[in-house]
């Protein structure tokens, strides 16, 4: 057996509760337990690899699936420690389980799986490929990405709540919507809001209307012209209390996400990514912090080819005897995959190039999304370019 060099750790991680195996790189395995995810065990994890640290006088690498999640935050404490954080690739695990199945399937057998990937990773390509060292990210970018992250499911969620709202008001009183150009207008909102029986909405009086704030006189006079003809449901008399609760509650995340915008754009110009990729015209503050939080550190990926998997912007060959064709990679962060997507069409309105370049593709049979993907892919080598060499976006080259 040839000499150990570090102490390897792995974790099979769980919602409340964690397995944990701690072995050598040799592939010896010196303890196997279980902690809770409370204070008590996550100390008496770092404990017990403190004591092995201290016996063999070697440095300390831990492998966890899919950390962030439920990982949180040991994966923080892991590298405050000072030790090597590897992710393993939870789609990659899965294929090395199924070329060398274990006897049964349990969190200790999964351990276990996870300690074989790790001892075998500098001698099997599935291995290797499977691990990914984390690089400690700037917390800028952490912030980031926890506020930006919070403001999509806010987002997310209004437009729910939206969908919903809209159609019950077409339900239980057709034209009522054409009053306004869209449903979420904050004066709208407020309009819906200011009574609590909705149908007393088509009785309100021309100087109730005008005391409505961000309601206009363009406004108040079709307002006007809908009470005249206005009708509502039977229902109307129940379902009008949940649209008015509808309308209370788009409007608190408005606000919400609002506030989540400003800290965004407060927090943001510390962020060397950001202010990267904010000088690529059409990349605003919102998208670019959404890309700096889940991008982190460019430390993490081994070329423009693995960030642009992660960023959405590539798909994989996938061919078989005459058929050639392609498939999208599970490897895909979605978020970032969102906020590329976004920044890419807002870039190809305010770049000429860009946009003869997607006319080109449209021309050549490609739906919307797949013309701003191709150019994605693009933007992607560029963006690489400018944080591997800290320059800012020249739209010359």
């Amino acid at each position: 057996m040839s000499e150990a060099y570090e102490i390897r750790v792995c974790m099979d991680i769980g919602s409340a509760s964690h397995q944990v195996a701690i072995g050598l790189s040799t592939g010896e395995i010196l303890e196997e337990f279980d902690i809770a995810h409370t204070p008590q065990d996550i100390k008496l994890f770092f404990n017990k690899i403190e004591t092995h640290k201290k016996y063999h006088q070697l440095p300390v690498v831990v492998a966890m699936e899919s950390y962030n999640g439920h990982a949180r935050p040991i994966d923080k404490y892991v590298l405050n420690k000072g030790y090597r954080l590897i992710n393993i690739n939870n789609h990659k695990l899965a294929q090395f389980k199924k070329v060398f199945p274990g006897a049964s399937k349990s969190d200790v057998v999964d351990t276990r799986k996870m300690f074989e990937l790790f001892t075998l990773q500098d001698h099997l390509p599935l291995a290797k490929n499977a691990l990914q060292e984390v690089a400690p990210i700037p917390e800028v970018n952490e912030k980031l990405k926890r506020i930006s992250r919070r403001r999509r499911l806010l987002v997310n969620e209004k437009v729910r709540i939206l969908n919903r709202f809209q159609s019950d008001l077409n339900a239980i009183s057709p034209g009522f919507l054409e009053v306004t150009g869209s449903a979420d207008n904050l004066w709208f909102l407020r309009f819906i809001t200011s009574r609590d029986d909705i149908t007393q909405l088509a009785r309100m009086h021309y100087s109730s209307l005008k005391k409505i704030k961000g309601l206009g006189d363009k406004y108040a006079l079709k307002i006007k012209a809908w009470q005249e003809n206005a009708e509502f449901a039977v229902d109307a008399e129940w379902v009008g209390e949940m649209i008015i609760r509808d309308a209370k509650r788009i409007l608190e995340l408005i606000g919400e996400i609002s506030d989540l915008e400003k800290r965004i754009e407060l927090i943001s110009s510390e962020s060397e990514i950001v202010n990267r990729l904010k000088t690529i015209s059409g990349f605003g503050t919102v998208c670019t912090a959404e890309l700096a939080g889940e991008i982190g550190a460019l430390e993490r990926f081994e070329s423009e080819a693995s960030l642009a998997l992660y960023l959405g912007m590539a798909v994989l060959d996938n061919s078989s005897g005459k058929y050639v064709g392609t498939k999208g990679s599970k490897h895909v962060n979605y978020s970032a995959k969102a906020a590329m997507m976004t920044a890419v069409a807002i870039h190809i309105r305010n770049s000429e190039q860009s946009k003869k370049y997607y006319d080109k593709k449209r021309n050549e049979g490609k739906k919307h999304n797949q013309a701003v993907r191709s150019l994605g892919r693009h933007m992607v080598r560029v963006i690489w370019s400018m944080l591997k060499n800290n320059r800012d976006y020249n739209a010359e080259k």
